[in-house]
């Protein structure tokens, strides 16, 4: 496969089309898929007919049993104005399809999902006035999070691993791929380590192929806290993915434009790429025909605030919103200037559950080092002992009294280190009162820094790479 002339081709058009206007995404699949009143038996169709699991809610199923009810939705979203179509693959990834036992049929699924976009393309190419039309490929955050425990009573449990997403979003975005995507779309982001697992398993693809397509990274904030449900603030998601270095970077779904507004204009400040949102139509409202309690026009009008500011490259809308809100936008939009992009800084920044950044009102940081066993014979006996609970009060202790970043180091011949780095960082990211703070993963052994690295959502150091093991 030429990959070449594809990467060209997409991240030109993408160029030349964002220097001119901004870029309408769709709106909804899942509130357009409820005005079909699906019950069981459409969701199994004749193909699962004798499925021994319930398929109802599994919209992505529907690819294979409902494909023209997706392509038609796709269809009207077309003809309202939307220059980039997403795939309905939200939860297109083994993991989670497991819930219902399909994960034999996730490249069904995907490339299906692909299929019905540009099927819908090409039975709406003569009334488009010659648009280029975009497919997004769509990769939710799966229903399993690699920063939290699913026990509270064991915080430091997991109930999937870095390896275990990367594994399954590398799968998703290579059948998608195989179907036809123009670019990538992670989204829904409620927890930046899985995304970095997307990132991670999406350049796994691009390294295979030997090239790239764009990728669009959103976040999603479920409240107005200012965080997402993993803690970090915007600030702090910015850092720990912008070395992915994707074409755009925005947020989507939990609020209405309203109140992501400020979000958005704090991300527009700070990210060196093309912005995005495609928010909720308002709250939930269950009186709603839509479930959402803003029209049309109402999105409409508190979109253009974020029009009148330039604040976006890409608009579009997520839960809530229908044909009829997607149009309203392409009115809102019509001759608005784009963001302009910024340019790259030159600044050492990390992040935890909030930013950190090394400038010239903040040239001097503190490491706290005594959660390392090589220097501090406390944390070392503690460790030793399996006490990670009062292991922990060592960390806290060190950012409570002024450190800016924890160096933890677990190199010690009788020690598993590995498996000690992940048990205690799995900890440290149950407490915000420490992982609030960049961590920095110290070890002269390759294995353990990685071990480190798939734990942590933000922006960390690693520290004493040592090639005394070799070169390679």
């Amino acid at each position: 496969m030429s990959g070449n002339p594809i990467k060209n081709k997409i991240f030109n058009l993408l160029d030349i089309e964002c220097s001119k206007r901004i870029l309408l995404m769709d709106g909804a699949m899942g509130t357009m898929i409820q005005k079909y009143k699906f019950e069981e038996p459409d969701y199994r169709g004749d193909f699962f007919k004798h499925h021994s699991i319930d398929l109802k809610g599994n919209n992505d199923v529907l690819n294979i049993t409902k494909i023209d009810a997706i392509k038609e939705i796709h269809k009207q979203y077309i003809l309202s104005g939307a220059d980039i179509i997403e795939t309905n693959s939200f939860n297109g990834t083994k993991i989670a399809q497991s819930d219902y036992n399909l994960e034999d049929y996730v490249r069904d699924i995907n490339i299906n999902a692909v299929q019905a976009v540009k099927e819908a393309i090409s039975e709406t190419v003569d009334k488009v006035e010659g648009r280029k039309i975009f497919i997004a490929g769509a990769m939710g955050p799966t229903n399993r999070t690699a920063s939290m425990s699913p026990d509270v009573e064991d915080p430091g449990k997991r109930n999937v691993t870095f390896d275990q997403l990367a594994q399954a979003y590398y799968e998703q975005s290579k059948y998608l791929l195989e179907g036809g995507v123009d670019l990538f779309l992670p989204e829904t982001t409620f927890d930046t380590l899985n995304l970095k697992a997307a990132i991670f398993g999406l350049n796994t693809l691009f390294r295979e192929i030997g090239f790239r397509l764009p990728v669009f990274l959103s976040v999603t904030f479920s409240d107005k806290s200012g965080r997402t449900l993993s803690g970090q603030t915007i600030n702090a998601f910015w850092e720990s993915i912008r070395h992915a270095n994707p074409y755009a970077v925005g947020m989507n779904c939990g609020l209405g434009a309203s109140s992501l507004i400020n979000y958005i204009e704090t991300l527009s400040e700070i990210a060196d790429t093309k912005i995005f949102c495609y928010p909720n139509a308002g709250l939930p409202n269950p009186l709603s025909d839509t479930g959402y309690d803003e029209t049309p026009d109402m999105t409409s009008k508190e979109i253009k605030k974020f029009v009148d500011s330039s604040l976006l490259n890409f608009v579009g809308g997520c839960c809530g919103t229908t044909p009829d809100h997607i149009n309203a936008i392409k009115k809102v939009i019509k001759g608005a200037t784009p963001r302009k992009k910024l340019q790259k800084r030159n600044l050492s920044s990390y992040s935890g559950l909030e930013h950190l950044t090394k400038d010239e009102t903040n040239s001097f940081l503190v490491i706290g080092e005594r959660t390392n066993v090589t220097g501090s014979p406390q944390f070392a006996r503690l460790i030793k002992e399996g006490a990670y609970e009062e292991a922990l009060e060592i960390a806290k202790q060190q950012v409570a009294n002024g450190a800016h970043i924890i160096d933890i180091n677990f190199d010690e011949g009788l020690l598993d280190s590995e498996q000690c780095m992940t048990n205690y960082l799995n900890l440290i990211a149950s407490d915000p009162d420490i992982t609030k703070v960049p961590i920095m993963i110290d070890s002269s052994k390759w294995s353990v820094l990685e071990a480190g690295l798939k734990c942590i959502q933000g922006r960390g150091i690693v520290n004493s790479i040592s090639l005394k093991e070799g070169e390679d």
